[in-house]
């Protein structure tokens, strides 16, 4: 899917009547100067506030590209090796690089499928990637048979990082998935149904937050000049959603999701809502 910003611009002309010669030079003097160069620097400098914002995401999601293709190959050397134990491992820091980008992912097709399709996502004759994998190393025990599944993940991945300097990448496209971030988090990460075999699912739930803060970190200044209190808002929801989360932190990583309390999760919920609905203003009111 692909959004554009467009930013209006306009041209006051001044139209001038002359009664006669005699009065041209007090005409001149009374002209007002046109108003089309102040718009239309307005506008330009609207545009490439919204232009630098946008180069810094796609560096963003570059770096989080490469360092997902090296920590995908790590995972699926792992796989193919047999490394069980260290497989497992790799599983849920590798996928992390993945769920911060995931927007620009969706956006090229069918890549966020075949990389992160879940089992009732496609067919099952189409079924593979993350997940597929995951089934056998957790549920099944083993890496066996995983091979293929482990090389057509890695191609995916390197796919996906030689897609994605080209991709269409604007405003609007960077406000609308925040807001899918947070949705992402809310239909499968915050529900558990996400990573249904390792239990991971806080890694995805903490990565897709901090693809999501990374965006309202480049737009803030330009969401504080329009609306400073929704900008404090978002940004103080932010905070109160990742401490939280940091309550869960085991090592480098976050506990497996079935030792979470009914009333913890529902709290999780809670700061996700609380954040997700100032957040969805954003786009409104940076007219993107």
């Amino acid at each position: 899917m692909k959004y554009k910003v467009i930013l209006p611009t306009g041209m006051l002309v001044a139209s001038l009547i002359f009664s006669g010669c005699g009065q041209k030079e007090n005409a001149e003097a009374e002209q007002t100067p046109p108003a089309a160069p102040a718009a239309a620097d307005t506008n330009n400098a609207s545009s490439a506030d919204f232009s630098a914002a946008v180069e810094q995401y796609r560096t963003f999601a570059v770096e989080q590209c490469d360092l997902f293709v090296k920590e995908t190959e790590k995972f699926t050397n792992a796989v193919k090796a047999g490394k069980l134990d260290e497989a497992k491992k790799l599983y849920a820091p590798a996928r992390a690089y993945y769920e911060r980008i995931e927007p620009v992912a969706e956006a090229l097709g069918d890549l966020d499928p075949d990389i992160d399709a879940r089992v009732n996502d496609v067919d099952a004759a189409d079924w593979r990637g993350f997940h597929r994998i995951e089934k056998a190393l957790w549920e099944d025990n083993t890496t066996a048979g995983q091979e293929g599944f482990a090389d057509q993940l890695l191609k995916d991945a390197q796919l996906l990082r030689a897609k994605i300097e080209t991709i269409d990448i604007d405003a609007s496209l960077m406000v609308t998935g925040a807001v899918e971030l947070l949705n992402e988090v809310s239909s499968s990460k915050v529900t558990g149904e996400e990573e249904l075999y390792s239990h991971t699912d806080l890694y995805d739930f903490a990565a897709n937050v901090e693809g999501a803060d990374k965006i309202y970190e480049i737009l803030k200044a330009d969401l504080a000049k329009k609306d400073p209190d929704l900008e404090k808002e978002i940004g103080e929801r932010f905070a109160a959603l990742k401490q939280e989360l940091d309550a869960f932190k085991k090592g480098d990583g976050y506990v497996d999701y079935t030792e979470l309390k009914e009333d913890q999760i529902r709290k999780l919920s809670q700061n996700l809502d609380a954040l997700a609905e100032p957040l969805s203003n954003m786009g409104k009111i940076l007219g993107v």
